[in-house]
C-alpha cells in the first residue's frame, strides 16, 4: 500500500507498509488482540524513515506507524550514480545488512524489507545482503542504521585533514 503525504518540512512523502502483525496480550479476562504495523516513509530523494505503530485496528496502527516514521527521518548521502558513497554493514539486534555500492544500471538488488527502505530513500543502484536474522523489523532497522552511518567523502576528508582526492584515491 503506497500513499503520498506531505510532512511538516514540506517533503512529499510516500509510504510503504512492510509488515502487519497480530499481537496479543493475555489479561485476566482472556486475550486482547492488537495489530502492529511496520511502515517506511521516504521522498525518493535522500530522505527516509521507519516506524512502528500499534492499535486495535489496522488503519490506526498504520497511521501511528507513519507518524513514528516521519519522526525518525534521516537524510542519506547519494553519489552521482544514485548509489551510496561506500560499503557498510548496518546492524540491529541479531540482523545485519551488508550495503555495497553499485555501478549505474545495476538496480536495487535487495530483499523485501531492505528494498522498501532503499527504494523510498531514492537509492537506484545498490547490492545488499541480509545476514543473520530475517525478522522484518530488525532488517529494516539494520538497513536504516547502515544508511545513517554513511559519510560523504568531503566529511571524511575534513575529519582526517586531507583533500577529497587523497581519500577517494
Amino acid at each position: 500500500m503506497r500513499d503520498k503525504m506531505i510532512d511538516p518540512k514540506g517533503l512529499e512523502l510516500e509510504d510503504k507498509v512492510v509488515a502487519i502483525k497480530r499481537v496479543s496480550k493475555t489479561v485476566k479476562g482472556g486475550r486482547t488482540m492488537r495489530f502492529s504495523a511496520l511502515v517506511v516513509v521516504g521522498d525518493r530523494n535522500g530522505h527516509v524513515g521507519a516506524g512502528v505503530g500499534k492499535s486495535a485496528e489496522i488503519p490506526e496502527a498504520i497511521r501511528k506507524g507513519k507518524e513514528d516514521a516521519v519522526k525518525n527521518m534521516i537524510e542519506i548521502p547519494l553519489d552521482e550514480n544514485y548509489s551510496i558513497p561506500h560499503d557498510f554493514i548496518g546492524k540491529s539486534d541479531s540482523a545485519s545488512v551488508l550495503l555495497k555500492r553499485a555501478a549505474l544500471g545495476t538496480g536495487v538488488i535487495a530483499g523485501g524489507p531492505a528494498r522498501a527502505v532503499l527504494e523510498l530513500a531514492g537509492v537506484k543502484n545498490i547490492r545488499t545482503k541480509s545476514l543473520g536474522s530475517n525478522n522484518k523489523q530488525n532488517v529494516v532497522l539494520a538497513t536504516m542504521h547502515g544508511l545513517k552511518s554513511l559519510k560523504r567523502p568531503e566529511e571524511v576528508a575534513k575529519a582526517r585533514g586531507k583533500s577529497v582526492d587523497e581519500i577517494v584515491g
